[in-house]
């Protein structure tokens, strides 16, 4: 507990009324950072190996449906394994019809592109016309 000094010849001591919330603040930021840090290793759970882009990320208003490729061609919907034959159904089902929804698809670099255009061609035959590519950074390619 701090005590504050009345004046000098006295040595009576009170208790400081004031809240020291330097601790406090610390704390909230480094929880800050922590969050910042961590959320967006929790949007999407399959584990692929990106290729690189120098390309800016794309403006979000709504969290859009993410679909991935696999190293082995598997096909997932956000974290759940689909069948390509049940794949535009599917979407739909999840999407609730509504072909402007976002679809973000994230193919292995080491997959054969046509694989990543035949499920693109799919999407886009079934009337999605949000469909984009994602792509890893430039910098976490310098990083390895």
């Amino acid at each position: 507990m701090a005590f504050k000094i009345q004046n000098n010849r006295s040595r009576k001591r009170e208790p400081m009324s004031e809240i020291n919330v330097t601790p406090f603040v610390d704390v909230m930021l480094v929880l800050l950072i922590i969050f910042m840090v961590t959320a967006p290793m929790l949007t999407s759970g399959v584990a692929v190996n990106l290729p690189d882009s120098s390309a800016n990320s794309l403006p979000d208003d709504k969290e859009p449906l993410t679909l991935t490729i696999n190293g082995k061609g598997e096909t997932f919907i956000q974290d759940t394994q689909v069948e390509t034959k049940q794949l535009v159904s599917k979407i739909l089902a999840i999407s609730k019809n509504r072909t402007d929804t976002r679809i973000y698809v994230r193919g292995d670099k080491s997959i054969d592109y046509g694989k990543v255009m035949e499920i693109m061609g799919l999407l886009s035959k079934a009337g999605f016309t949000k469909v984009a590519l994602i792509s890893g950074t430039s910098a976490s390619k310098s990083k390895k």
